[in-house]
């Protein structure tokens, strides 16, 4: 805002270098959330599929619809069963959720196709630790666990992904599963972009924060949300910091903005406090997960709190009017099972007509 403050550096890092813009400021606000963490998996970066952004959760769903419509079309019995095999890393919030909602869909969607039939879907979920979602507790986990297993999805606790080589998953339990959808959503890290600010960071790559959201030891210079390490108030003991997810973010961006605005007009900053609500998990249409202030749900009326909540946080009431009229609507008719394919490459239809060729791009 306005010219550099006379006290505030106008570079983070060490120094710039050449070609570098260097821009000052009087207040920094760094957010630049996180990114999935992989591990040095062979074949993972060739293969592997991400679940962090909306891009991905897009790209995912149009694959998995391509997947159904490559069996349905091929004579091959190998590339059948490999495109009819979805393998996902990580039994979190975001593998289980993917995981079971992508399933339902694909169930769904072999009424359209005259020689696929939901059963001949293999549909694995692989967790190195011995529960899935511990955001909601060992009992929904459990329970989850069960439930997912009743839908004929093949989960598979203590269990690594060694390789993915050539569209073949092979696990730590020693079996092979030749596959064109690999899913990867085991955690993430921070931003790698922090690494070159020279800020001070936790040993996990964080930006380390107090209470008022600013870095510690650099005036003017704030952090929220996945990048930064807050202190945890409302923690029976201390040294323990926020976690890394969407309800501390969403509620310290508004923090931050407020002492960012106190900061300039000279008033007092307020400490960030928020008791975590407890999580929701969607397994599904009308079945899910959840415990809330320490009340544990399942079934449609944890999914029905999974939706409530999540229209809560859709910002103005022309929004929120719309996604509920939606999803009223979506009660009385069939699902929509298409395609958005062109969303990933929206230009190659014009390259092509220019002259450029069909693109040969490997999805």
């Amino acid at each position: 805002t306005g010219g550099p403050a006379p006290d505030a550096p106008a570079s983070a890092a060490d120094g710039p270098e050449p070609g570098d813009l260097e821009i000052g400021y009087d207040e920094l606000v760094l957010a630049p959330g996180s990114v999935s963490r992989t591990l040095p998996v062979p074949g993972l970066a060739d293969h592997g599929i991400g679940f962090k952004t909306v891009e991905e959760a897009i790209g995912l769903r149009n694959h998995v619809l391509e997947q159904l419509d490559i069996a349905s079309s091929t004579r091959n019995p190998e590339i059948r069963d490999a495109a009819l095999t979805f393998v996902f890393v990580g039994g979190g919030y975001a593998g289980v959720e993917a995981l079971a909602e992508l399933e339902d869909m694909a169930r769904y969607a072999c009424r359209y196709y005259h020689n696929l039939r939901p059963e001949e879907q293999k549909w694995i979920l692989v967790e190195a630790t011995d529960r899935i979602l511990p955001e909601v507790g060992e009992e929904m986990g459990r329970y989850a666990v069960r439930e997912l297993r009743g839908r004929k999805i093949d989960v598979r606790l203590q269990t690594r992904l060694e390789s993915c080589e050539d569209r073949v998953a092979v696990l730590s339990d020693g079996s092979r599963h030749p596959c064109r959808t690999l899913v990867w959503t085991a955690g993430v890290k921070p931003s790698p972009l922090l690494a070159a600010t020279g800020l001070p960071l936790t040993e996990r790559g964080r930006l380390r924060c107090d209470a008022t959201l600013r870095v510690e030891g650099v005036a003017h210079v704030w952090a929220a949300g996945d990048a930064a390490a807050v202190p945890d108030l409302t923690a029976d003991k201390p040294g323990v910091e926020c976690a890394p997810n969407a309800q501390h973010a969403v509620r310290q961006a508004r923090l931050l903005g407020d002492n960012v605005a106190a900061a300039l007009r000279g008033r007092p900053l307020r400490e960030y406090r928020h008791s975590y609500a407890g999580s929701v998990a969607s397994l599904g249409l009308h079945k899910g997960v959840a415990r809330v202030y320490g009340r544990k749900l399942k079934g449609y009326p944890a999914w029905l709190m999974h939706r409530v909540y999540h229209l809560s946080r859709v910002p103005t009431v022309n929004r929120k009017t719309r996604v509920l009229a939606e999803w009223t609507l979506a009660g009385f008719f069939k699902r929509e099972i298409v395609s958005l394919g062109s969303l990933e490459h929206p230009r190659a239809e014009f390259e092509m007509a220019a002259g450029g060729g069909p693109r040969s791009e490997e999805r």
